[in-house]
């Protein structure tokens, strides 16, 4: 438990961000959320009276300047980005780059303990083996070019200013709150209403990682000041193919749905090498995941059960 302090948060209403808000709430913290005005609530509907909300855009560098100033945090996480799905270069870089460098900046003197950056392994580009953290960054869309900046950026900020900021380069998270239209929550709405599922090729994969196991890290993290400047994947360390997942969630499922393979255009990001190497969270974080992909898909299907509308 971290305790009862001042924790600033932006992304607090998204899939990652919410989960993590939910986990805070329950630890009884004094939560503070920078969100924008239009910014749909839904994944935090229910623990909206224990959070304290400021509206501000973190392009706008006096008003992010004034919420810190109020707040005075000792923990920042820092989730706020836009999308990799939306092709929008001017605000992925606006959002990551520039938003990301005000926030810093306004906490540089705040004496905080921990300031978790969000980082992601499209940073990483196409690789023929699992990544590591020292590998060069080869990032191959405008998200991706954005999201290497933010963590490049706020790795310098730690290590020149000897400042407690962390990044985690998050891989592909599942689980509860995802969008409906990302890929497992499209499988399981559709493998529960018997729809086809449009795929592309079987042999696609990535390193899924449960939404739980990520807050974990956070968490973790934020509890790791002397870590200054680094950088941590977050994945499972082991890679699972397009095939698997359809076959666990038609299982868990007991679906019907015909499985229409190449049906889905290919990406110019898809692989079929996706993984993190995990030894460094696992050596310096004391961070590892606890749920296996069965068991984190079962959950995610289980919620989306209870929640297909």
């Amino acid at each position: 438990m971290i305790g009862l302090k001042n924790i600033l948060i932006t992304g607090g209403t998204g899939f990652v961000g919410s989960c993590l808000v939910r986990r805070l709430v329950k630890e009884k913290n004094n939560l503070h959320l920078i969100i924008r005005k239009n910014s749909d609530k839904w994944r935090i509907k229910d623990v909206l009276k224990n959070i304290n909300f400021h509206y501000v855009d973190l392009n706008n560098q006096k008003e992010v300047e004034k919420v810190v100033n109020k707040v005075n945090p000792k923990i920042i996480y820092h989730l706020a980005a836009y999308s990799n799905y939306l092709d929008n270069s001017d605000q992925n870089l606006k959002t990551d780059i520039f938003g990301t460098f005000n926030l810093l900046n306004a906490c540089l003197d705040k004496n905080f303990d921990a300031f978790i950056n969000t980082g992601s392994s499209s940073e990483y580009g196409i690789k023929d083996k699992a990544m590591k953290e020292s590998d060069v960054v080869e990032p191959n869309s405008y998200y991706a070019i954005a999201k290497a900046t933010q963590s490049l950026l706020s790795q310098h900020l730690g290590r020149d200013k000897g400042l407690p900021i962390i990044t985690l380069r998050l891989f592909s998270v599942y689980g509860p709150y995802e969008m409906y239209h990302r890929l497992i929550p499209t499988l399981i709405k559709n493998s529960l209403n018997g729809k086809d599922l449009k795929l592309a090729s079987p042999k696609t994969a990535r390193d899924f990682i449960f939404v739980e196991d990520v807050v974990d890290a956070y968490i973790k993290a934020s509890k790791m000041p002397k870590l200054a400047g680094h950088i941590f994947n977050i994945g499972t360390g082991k890679q699972s193919s397009l095939k698997e997942i359809v076959s666990i969630i038609i299982d868990l499922t007991n679906s019907k749905a015909k499985q229409k393979w190449g049906s889905y255009p290919d990406r110019s990001f898809d692989a079929s090498i996706w993984v993190a190497d995990i030894s460094k969270a696992n050596k310096m974080l004391k961070w590892h995941p606890k749920h296996n992909l069965r068991q984190g898909l079962k959950k995610t299907v289980n919620w989306f059960k209870k929640n297909i509308n």
